[in-house]
């Protein structure tokens, strides 16, 4: 599961006023959609609990568009980004709402605004949660932006405690 997710989850149960004993994505029966599977196009791409889990998962590099003043934004420098992902779950869009009152900041998004790609927790020295893998494009002489960030940001903090 993706630290996206993770902390999705108990945010969102918690923003609902929910008791998170029984989160779907985890198996149990709760209809509580706060995670989807996801979507292609307009399409969710549905499995039943006979499948083999095949061909419901999001592959490969997809456009991401970050939100002005976010550190997702500082971070990478662009507008438009792009990542590979390889995951079945998304953060469900519908609970946008309730998980931004609760403190989360969705600051990438897809191009169509219908996934969640970033989400960010301003009131915190550095907590950025992603969909996507940024190992998969990072590499020893040249990292990824986020793991550099989090590295500047884990330094700068250790200074002033």
């Amino acid at each position: 599961m993706d630290v996206n997710n993770i902390y999705e989850v108990p945010l969102s149960y918690h923003a609902q006023g929910l008791d998170a004993e029984g989160m779907r994505h985890f198996g149990l029966a709760d209809e509580t959609p706060d995670l989807a599977e996801w979507t292609s196009g307009n399409q969710t791409q549905q499995r039943s609990a006979e499948d083999d889990l095949g061909g419901t998962m999001r592959l490969g590099a997809y456009p991401c568009l970050l939100e002005e003043g976010t550190l997702a934004k500082g971070l990478y420098g662009d507008a438009e980004i792009s990542e590979r992902h390889r995951h079945r779950y998304e953060v469900n869009i519908a609970f946008r709402e309730k998980l931004e009152e609760a403190g989360m900041r969705f600051s990438g998004l897809s191009p169509d605004g219908s996934l969640p790609e970033i989400i960010e927790r301003p009131d915190h020295p550095w907590f950025v949660g992603v969909q996507f893998h940024p190992e998969l494009k990072s590499k020893p002489f040249d990292p990824h932006p986020l793991f550099t960030g989090f590295v500047a940001a884990s330094m700068e903090k250790s200074r002033l405690v």
